[in-house]
């Protein structure tokens, strides 16, 4: 890297940390609490991954993501999941139109609702796989084919989806192959004491918050572009993959991984890791990411790719507890 390249590097990273405090202030005028929500939410867009965020009712899941949208200067679609949403309600499909001078009818492509830079898929695991499957080709390439062409979606593309943990009537667990699309899965948790008082007290008057525009598309890719070039460590890269190969449930893993892990997580989360602690370090206001980065996303990248077997489920062990148990290790 030469040394123009380093400061407009440190310029962009400079830039990066004014957006996130902007942003952050934005989304604390509508959202009580909640600060490691928002700033993995920001990690993810930041790494060009994809979120899904997990919690009960009620929990302002749907408002996040749509507050978001409003701060980002970026196209916002939502799709609402339901067990009659068909694949074509989601990349579009050709509706047979007619000219109006030579009174020729031809098909023309409609594009779906993802079409967009930011897609909200609220409560993704109430419509079938097939359906489902419809985000699989744009989650990992950023296009979509639909109507026999292949047609590329705009830049920058984020997919946030939600999903309920308690309610599972009526629903359809997400395949592995699209877990595993995800960047993050956050877990939303309930607010403290003092936090639910101050909802209410903010939420139950008249006046709506205006939200002011932070970042254009053109340049959330550009940051984007700089946290790939963020140089990592021997160290955190040991780690990162470390942590990642002991979650497989092979000869050498340790012996609570065999008892309670089906299956483990692939290379991909060790990538997630790595470009992970890239974006964190540059959002505190580091040109380096460190082992600490790595270890403070272990949770969020890693809990979607882990799958508990009977015995786990037996003995009430949660993904949480095994990846504690392994940074305690590591």
């Amino acid at each position: 890297m030469t040394k123009t390249e380093t400061k407009a590097d440190v310029a962009l990273a400079e830039k990066l940390q004014r957006g996130q405090k902007v942003m952050l202030d934005q989304l604390q005028r509508v959202i009580v609490g909640q600060e490691h929500v928002m700033e993995e939410l920001m990690i993810a867009l930041f790494a060009r991954g994809h979120c899904l965020l997990v919690g009960v009712p009620g929990l302002a899941k749907t408002l996040l993501v749509s507050s978001l949208a409003r701060i980002l200067d970026l196209d916002f679609r939502r799709i609402q999941f339901t067990p009659d949403l068909m694949p074509s309600d989601i990349t579009g499909s050709d509706i047979l139109q007619e000219d109006p001078v030579t009174r020729q009818r031809v098909f023309e492509f409609v594009p779906g609702p993802v079409f967009a830079n930011i897609v909200l898929a609220d409560e993704v695991n109430r419509t079938p796989p097939k359906t489902q499957s419809a985000l699989l080709q744009a989650m990992q390439e950023y296009q979509v084919t639909a109507s026999g062409r292949t047609r590329p979606l705009p830049l920058p593309f984020f997919v946030l989806a939600t999903q309920n943990p308690i309610e599972q009537e009526g629903t359809y667990p997400l395949p592995e192959a699209q877990l595993d699309r995800f960047f993050l899965q956050i877990a939303i948790d309930y607010p403290s004491e003092a936090e639910e008082r101050r909802i209410v007290q903010e939420t139950t008057g008249g006046g709506e918050v205006k939200l002011e525009k932070v970042l254009t598309a053109a340049e959330v890719i550009e940051l984007q572009e700089v946290v790939r070039r963020v140089p990592v460590p021997d160290s955190a890269l040991d780690l990162a993959v470390r942590l990642a190969r002991s979650t497989r449930p092979l000869d050498g893993a340790p012996d609570y991984i065999k008892r309670w892990i089906g299956w483990g997580a692939g290379p991909r989360a060790s990538q997630a890791l790595i470009v992970g602690a890239k974006a964190r370090a540059l959002l505190h206001g580091r040109f380096a990411a460190s082992e600490d980065d790595v270890r403070a996303l272990a949770k969020p990248i890693l809990r979607h790719r882990l799958v508990l077997n009977f015995q786990a489920e037996a003995e009430g062990v949660k993904v949480d507890d095994v990846i504690e148990k392994l940074l305690n290790q590591g």
